[in-house]
């Protein structure tokens, strides 16, 4: 059974930095992409980074320039960097893993940036 785990939320204030981290265990090999999504009260989740297989990255508009998305293939962990944070930034936060298809969520992290 594939579990996917986020953590490294939390409360940090306005320009401060946190790590968010996701492991997925039981999900095997062939993983093609990985995401980190957020969605605030009241709104949409949308996405904010992707990295492929290959290792392209993409990313929100929103927060390019302050995230950076990263992976650990041997572990099945990828990682969001998040820099200069913005009260904006706040969310509850959410991966997933794509394979054959399928996604895989986590539960999500909440990201709380006060000023």
């Amino acid at each position: 059974q594939v579990q996917v785990v986020e953590s490294g939320g939390g409360l940090v204030q306005v320009g401060g930095s946190l790590r968010l981290s996701c492991a997925a265990s039981g999900i095997g090999f062939r993983i093609s992409a990985m995401n980190w999504y957020r969605q605030a009260p009241g709104n949409q989740r949308e996405l904010v980074a992707t990295i492929i297989s290959g290792g392209s990255t993409n990313y929100a508009d929103s927060v390019k320039g302050r995230f950076t998305i990263s992976t650990d293939n041997a572990k099945n962990t990828v990682y969001l960097q998040m820099n200069s944070l913005k009260p904006e930034d706040t969310a509850v936060y959410y991966c997933n893993f794509a394979r054959w298809g399928q996604l895989y969520w986590g539960q999500g992290t909440q990201v709380t940036v006060s000023s």
